[in-house]
């Protein structure tokens, strides 16, 4: 039997990683992450950055932009995790920050001219470790709500509260063993299959009691800009699944590059994790039989038996964009115009 991987250090080899993009001067950014990054490094990023199968190119074309535009960029990190990867049957080592880049946007970025105010970016930056070395990044923005805050909101109507993407309630456990993990991994294990369930039979208004399955009455749900923030199981029907189910069809489910957990935590990403089409108004899109691909990261929080938590990242401007609807361009058009 292989020896089980030391998760914790994992952890550490992601955090010198993340450190060292952020901290380490802008000129001389490759070089301080070469020694950090394995050969073959492979990075990803929300539209419009997508992937660079080389440091070089991760540098230059995201993470060197991303410090020039927002200085200084400081992490609010709210949940740091480790595991093994559930999605390929632990064959790899994965790790999941998520909060907040915070800085004032002081230089272009993306096309968008600098408002000189302090903007927050939601983020989750997941990373495979390879020995003491990461292997690849994913790292994924809410860009809806960036928008938002630079005054250009794509979504004027979503249903679900607005700017609400905060730390945990409590502090969940980490580094429990994979006993506690795996207890964890189950449970959003289940709800997964409870919710795959639902787009094989079409049931898209099931009871509340089918969600209290595995969640907690009292649950948050914390959605990206368009979709919005909601607390317990019948505002969230209410304010997402129901509007989510019903203005979707040909739902598939794609499974995700890396599934982990960590004592009460668990994060995923899917590269897509599902595809769709959308019926008339959904997000204010019109009916389409393309079916449009969903990059999601979804990090949970359980509280006992039940989950408690869920913070969604969503690429809507690469989903819009599989129906020909590019929002980032509309934004910039608008603010050139203003």
């Amino acid at each position: 039997m292989s020896a089980i991987p030391d998760l914790s250090a994992a952890r550490r080899i992601a955090e010198v990683f993340q450190h060292a993009w952020l901290e380490a001067p802008i000129g001389d950014l490759e070089s301080a992450l070469r020694d950090h990054t394995a050969p073959d490094y492979h990075w990803r990023g929300s539209r419009p950055l997508y992937e660079k199968d080389n440091l070089s190119a991760a540098c230059r074309e995201a993470l060197e932009p991303l410090r020039h535009a927002f200085h200084p960029l400081k992490r609010r990190e709210y949940i740091s995790i480790s595991g093994l990867n559930d999605a390929d049957g632990g064959k790899s080592v994965w790790t999941c920050s998520l909060g907040h880049l915070s800085g004032p946007f002081v230089s272009e970025w993306l096309g968008f001219l600098p408002t000189q105010q302090l903007v927050q970016l939601r983020y989750a930056e997941f990373q495979k470790i390879e020995g003491d070395q990461v292997a690849e990044t994913a790292l994924l923005f809410d860009q809806g709500d960036f928008l938002r805050q630079i005054g250009l909101d794509p979504f004027p109507h979503q249903l679900g509260a607005r700017h609400v993407f905060p730390p945990p309630w409590k502090a969940g456990r980490r580094d429990c063993g994979l006993e506690v993990a795996q207890e964890t991994a189950d449970l959003v294990n289940r709800m997964i299959e409870d919710l795959d369930l639902l787009n094989k039979t079409g049931n898209d208004t099931c009871p509340p009691e089918y969600l209290a399955r595995s969640w907690h009455d009292d649950m948050a749900w914390y959605g990206p800009a368009g979709i919005g923030a909601m607390m317990t199981i019948p505002l969230y029907q209410a304010q997402h699944q129901y509007p989510f189910r019903q203005g979707l069809s040909n739902k598939q489910y794609h499974g995700h590059v890396a599934r982990i957990a960590d004592g009460d935590y668990a994060a995923f990403f899917g590269w897509p994790n599902l595809s769709n089409s959308p019926r008339e108004g959904y997000l204010g899109l019109p009916a389409s039989d393309i079916r449009g691909e969903m990059r999601i990261v979804d990090v949970y929080r359980r509280d006992r038996d039940k989950l408690a938590e869920n913070w969604v990242i969503i690429d809507l401007p690469h989903y819009f964009a599989s129906f020909g609807i590019d929002l980032l361009e509309q934004a910039r058009a608008a603010q050139n115009r203003d």
